[in-house]
């Protein structure tokens, strides 16, 4: 023992030994990674591998006739296809036609849903005296210009009146006009819109007053068309505009029934 410590030279072969071990810590970590990346590839180059175990360079290996080859097949099938097709003249003349016809539809709609007026329902409406004479029960109608609940009801009317046109007359009678002051005293018009349904010998059975659901309008008119002694909704009244606000004046033509 005593010759071993008096030999410096092997004291000198062991000290880098203890040098590493006093290294700081990222020092030995570096130092670890760098051995541990060149093991790596030691591990990978035996010479006499394990038959059992499979590197990371062979799973990569793609074998003919896999999936993977049927997919880059067909990606480069979809290269190979040529540029886009763009629609031809044919295909925008079609769309344009059908943008058109869309287009008209939906004017169309709007027209007889919004559109109607009480203007328009005023000119298609049947005279009065006419349709107590054709022997046809009648729907009369009390309205005024400046009646707002009559502008809303209009659409409603308009489309029952095209449902039961031909089997029931329709007739608008302005109260603003002087002309139908009997008619106003006789069907005692205070609100309106105000609807009378008169049977064929021109008899009321009944009226409708102001701002009502459309099917009131539609049930009573069919009660007329089909002969019914009597309607479901006899008498009904909603929110209307008063008669007494109205402006009277003067018809120009005495036959008019505006």
């Amino acid at each position: 023992m005593a010759r071993v410590a008096s030999n410096p030279v092997g004291l000198h072969r062991f000290r880098p030994c203890f040098q590493v071990a006093q290294l700081p810590q990222h020092a030995r970590t570096s130092l670890h990674f760098r051995n541990e990346h060149r093991r790596f590839p030691t591990v990978s180059c035996q010479q006499t591998p394990d038959p059992t175990e499979t590197s990371t360079t062979e799973k990569s290996i793609v074998e003919p006739g896999s999936g993977n080859d049927s997919s880059s097949q067909a990606t480069s099938s979809s290269g190979d296809s040529g540029p886009p097709q763009f629609p031809n003249k044919n295909t925008n003349k079609q769309v344009a036609l059908v943008s058109t016809l869309a287009a008209l539809a939906l004017f169309l709609s709007g027209r007889l849903d919004f559109g109607v007026s009480l203007k328009d329902l005023s000119v298609a409406a049947l005279p009065y005296e006419e349709a107590l004479s054709n022997g046809k029960p009648t729907v009369v109608e009390f309205y005024a210009d400046w009646c707002e609940v009559c502008k809303e009801l209009a659409p409603d009317v308009y489309k029952v009146e095209q449902q039961y046109k031909g089997r029931v007359n329709f007739v608008m009678l302005n109260v603003d006009s002087t002309k139908w002051e009997q008619e106003l005293d006789e069907f005692g018009v205070e609100g309106i819109p105000h609807f009378a349904f008169l049977d064929k010998k021109g008899n009321e059975e009944g009226n409708v007053v102001g701002r009502l659901p459309k099917k009131y309008l539609l049930e009573n008119v069919d009660a007329l068309a089909r002969g019914e002694a009597s309607i479901p909704h006899a008498r009904v009244v909603g929110q209307f505009s008063s008669a007494e606000a109205r402006k009277v004046h003067q018809v120009a033509d005495p036959r008019s029934h505006g």
